[in-house]
Formats: structure tokens, C-alpha cells, sequence
């Protein structure tokens, strides 16, 4: 497949991505190097920040009707190319098409809501005091807002941190992961073409290559005012602190190391259809993915041969193919990471999806005989551990068990049951009886506990993390009131 020539936009310019880094690029469905990644140069992130600077005035300025416009038009010029988009992301991360292409709507999608959103009126409000005065409440961009994303859906997430910081009037500094930049990049090009069509100011929206290097240059630069990051612990932990230090805010989506509780009654082919839903959608490189799998004690081998033998009917191939259930790993170099934190669990492996060869392919497995205590960090890959419990306390125990709390799923024939057992768990977001890769609700708000991030995300939330609150009327009032002479 062609990809894109990497090029970075700056201050209104396109110019090719002057530095490489040390990570050679792999096609993830043949193993055949592609070349160096690249990097855009300290000069050229210079030049970034000060345009995003210059630019936060002219862009907060601009009417909110016509935000949304603008946003709008960005929607229309984007929807013609979401499946070649999407292609791109199939042939860089390894996810199959099949699954690549309906994620695709959120790149259009973002931009339709957050204008949508304008359009109603989030950004202000008025309060009315006893008195008869208002209050007014205004939601005001912070500045220049660094959007960062994982190699997983790197385009689709891309789409939601844009669309709600162009939204909120705050100037973009767009880059995407080192590992699969060319999807964001195409949907970045087709992004400026639309703003610069609309007259929008050159510096409201930038895109960017590199790696922690890039990325770090722009989080601890004073001239960015936001940061929303979607990425592992330790860029997230090393972002925070950051962040801390320069009085910005921080929205963090992190890792998870994610339960699903199977409650007695649960049939176990639908049980092993959540469990291998869970353990591949997006051949298991995914914050929401399944990371352990509790199940009663007396029905572990009867679940475990369940999910083993619905691995086998998985097709694994390319992941550009229409055919294909499961696609390779996104790089070598994570392929070997996964194994690594698998084989260090010790345990049984328990695999059956027949892989090509040649391929970054791995199979995806259970690991059954692993103490509890020694599963509590994330794999972000198609490996969980299994856990057997004989009460439902020790499910929830065992479900609450580890520093991260951004996902869990709870399966029982009993619904009342299930949502009992649903309520107890510590996570962001608790499913019952589902395992689909969208949100419960368009309009619920997507936390993190524990060390699986920081701040709330959706479709208002994000919206409002850019912005900062201004609070404006009329008092007539005093804090002391002294007699009159």
C-alpha cells in the first residue's frame, strides 16, 4: 500500500518531516521494514509554538456560529476520505479493516458534535440571582492545546481531541504516534485544506511528527495552555508532572488492566463471545480491552475450552482484507514486549487461533495458574489472565484489584444481578452483557480511576476540558457594610 511521504504543518506550511528517529517501521502484515519514523526538527516545533501563540487571540475571537460553521465544513471535507483513512490505519496498526472503517465515523462524527454543541449554547449560560441581576457563565479556551494520541486508533482519537479544542477556540498542535502516523497525517491535510478554505488563520491548526522527544518539547513549553494525551502510564505519569509544574490542565486516558466478571448463570458461549470480543478487538492493543477474566471456580475449564475454542474460528491475515477477524500486532518490537510480559507471568497458555506466518502476528491467549496478585498490571495485548472466585465478594475483590479502573464488564443471565455486581466494581465505566468497542452513551462522560488516567473525556467533556470558566454580573454589594456618617 502507498502511504504518504511524512510531512509536518507548520505556521500554514507544509514542509517534509526533517528528522528520522531510532524505530524502523514495519508493515505489521508481511514484517517488511518501511524505513526510519520521523521527526519533526527542534526548529520547526519552535516555529509551531509561536504560530498556536499568535494565532489564540485572532481564533478566540472568531463568533461561535461561526466556529461551528467552520467545523462543519472540516466534516464535509473529511467524510469522502474516512475509508482511505481508515485504510491507512488497517496497514499501520494491524487492525482489521473490518474494524477500522466503522470507527471511521468518529472522525466526521467529532466534528458534527462538537459543532452541534456550539450551536446549542455549552460555551455560556446565565444564572439568575434573587435579586433579579444575572449571572453570566462563559466557557473561554485556555490557549494553544497539544493533542496527542496512541498508534491503536490514532485518527479516530485525533478527531475527538481536535474537533472539541477547535470548538472551544483554542489554536491545535496535532501528533499523532511515531508508530502509525500516515492516516493522521492524510486527515490532517484534509483538515487544514478545509480551515484554510474557511479563511481560518494559519496556526490554529498544526501537525507534527516525532516521539517523546517532540512531544515533550511542546508539553513543558509555556505557550501550550492544555494538554490531552491518550497514551501509556509512563508518558501519561511523566505529562502530569509536567503539567503540574506549568499550572496547565492535563487530560490523561491511560491504561487498564480491565476485568470481566462472569457471574454463575451465564451461559458459557456467551461467555467466551465477550471474553473473545474483549481479547481482540483491535487485536487486543486497546485501553478497554480484557485484562482478566474472572469466572466461577467450578466452571473455569468449562469457559476456558469455550474461549479457546472460539479463538479457532478466528481468520487471521491481512488486515486490509474484508476475510480477516484478527490482524498482526502493530511492530516487532511490541510483539517481543507482549511475549515477554506473557512468558514472565508463568501460568498456561491457552491459544487457538491458527496465524500466517511471516507476520507480526501473535495469538491471542488466556493464562490460567497466575496469583491474582501477580496480574495486576496491564499487557496491551491480546493476553489475559484467568481467576477463579467462589463468592461474589471475592469476584468484585478480585475486579478491584489492581491501580487501574478505567473498564470493566459483568455478564449474568439475572440483568438485576448483573448491575448489582456492576455497581460495586471501581471503574471509570462498568458494561453489563455487552462488549462493544462504543460508549454506553453518546453523551455519558468517560472517567479513569487509579492510575488509568486523569479527568473525564466525551462528548461534553472534552468540550469543556479546553476551556476555563469566566463568571461576569452584577452584585451591588459590599464585603462590609459601616454606617453611614
Amino acid at each position: 500500500m502507498k502511504t504518504p511521504e511524512p510531512r509536518d504543518l507548520v505556521a500554514g506550511t507544509w514542509e517534509p518531516a526533517g528528522d528520522v528517529l531510532d524505530l524502523v517501521l514495519e508493515n505489521p502484515a508481511t514484517g517488511e521494514a518501511l524505513g526510519p519514523a520521523a521527526a519533526s526538527t527542534a526548529g520547526r516545533v519552535e516555529l509551531a509554538l509561536a504560530a498556536a501563540d499568535a494565532a489564540a487571540g485572532p481564533w478566540a475571537a472568531v463568533p461561535v456560529d461561526e466556529r461551528a460553521r467552520i467545523l462543519e465544513a472540516a466534516a464535509a471535507a473529511l467524510e469522502p476520505r474516512v475509508a482511505e483513512i481508515a485504510a491507512l490505519e488497517s496497514f499501520a496498526t494491524g487492525v482489521p479493516i473490518r474494524q477500522t472503517l466503522p470507527l471511521g465515523m468518529i472522525v466526521t462524527g467529532s466534528f458534527l458534535l462538537a459543532a452541534g454543541q456550539l450551536r446549542e449554547g455549552w460555551l455560556s449560560r446565565t444564572l439568575e440571582r434573587e435579586d433579579g441581576n444575572t449571572t453570566e457563565v462563559h466557557l473561554l479556551p485556555w490557549g494553544p492545546a497539544l493533542c496527542l494520541t496512541a498508534w491503536n486508533a490514532p485518527a479516530p482519537t485525533g478527531a475527538h481531541k481536535i474537533a472539541n479544542a477547535l470548538a472551544a477556540g483554542c489554536p491545535v498542535l496535532f501528533k499523532a504516534s511515531e508508530y502509525a502516523p500516515y492516516g493522521s497525517q492524510l486527515m490532517s491535510e484534509v483538515i487544514a485544506e478545509a480551515l484554510r478554505a474557511q479563511g481560518v488563520p494559519d496556526g490554529v491548526f498544526q501537525f507534527l511528527h516525532g516521539g517523546p522527544g517532540v512531544g515533550g518539547a511542546m508539553v513543558n513549553d509555556p505557550r501550550v495552555r492544555a494538554v490531552s494525551f491518550t497514551g501509556g502510564a509512563k508518558g501519561g505519569q511523566a505529562i502530569a508532572a509536567a503539567c503540574a509544574t506549568g499550572h496547565k490542565p492535563a487530560q490523561l486516558e491511560l491504561g487498564g488492566n480491565n476485568p470481566l466478571v462472569v457471574l454463575p448463570d451465564t451461559d458459557a458461549e456467551t461467555a467466551a463471545r465477550a471474553a473473545v470480543d474483549l481479547l481482540t478487538t483491535l487485536n487486543g492493543q486497546w485501553c478497554r480491552a480484557l485484562g482478566r477474566l474472572i469466572v466461577p471456580a467450578e466452571r473455569q475449564d468449562e469457559i476456558v475450552a469455550a474461549v479457546v475454542a472460539r479463538l479457532g474460528t478466528l481468520r487471521a491475515g491481512d488486515p486490509l482484507s474484508e476475510d480477516t477477524d484478527y490482524g498482526p500486532l502493530v511492530h516487532s518490537r511490541h510483539r517481543e514486549l507482549v511475549i515477554s510480559q506473557r512468558d514472565a507471568l508463568g501460568g498456561i497458555v491457552h491459544t487457538g487461533t491458527p496465524l500466517p506466518g511471516g507476520t507480526n502476528h501473535l495469538a491471542p491467549a488466556l493464562v490460567t495458574g497466575v496469583p491474582a496478585e501477580e496480574a495486576v498490571e496491564e499487557i496491551f495485548g491480546p493476553v489475559a489472565t484467568v481467576h477463579p472466585y467462589t463468592s461474589l465478594d471475592e469476584a468484585v475483590a478480585l475486579a478491584n484489584g489492581t491501580v487501574y479502573g478505567l473498564e470493566a464488564y459483568v455478564f449474568g443471565a439475572d440483568e438485576e444481578r448483573a448491575l448489582a455486581v456492576a455497581r460495586r466494581i471501581r471503574a471509570g465505566e462498568v458494561k453489563v452483557n455487552g462488549s462493544s468497542v462504543m460508549s454506553l452513551h453518546l453523551f455519558a462522560p468517560r472517567p479513569a480511576w487509579g492510575h488509568s488516567g486523569l479527568g473525564e473525556e466525551g462528548t461534553a467533556e472534552t468540550l469543556r476540558f479546553f476551556t476555563n470558566p469566566r463568571v461576569v454580573g452584577v452584585e451591588n454589594g459590599f464585603a462590609l457594610h459601616s454606617r453611614e456618617a
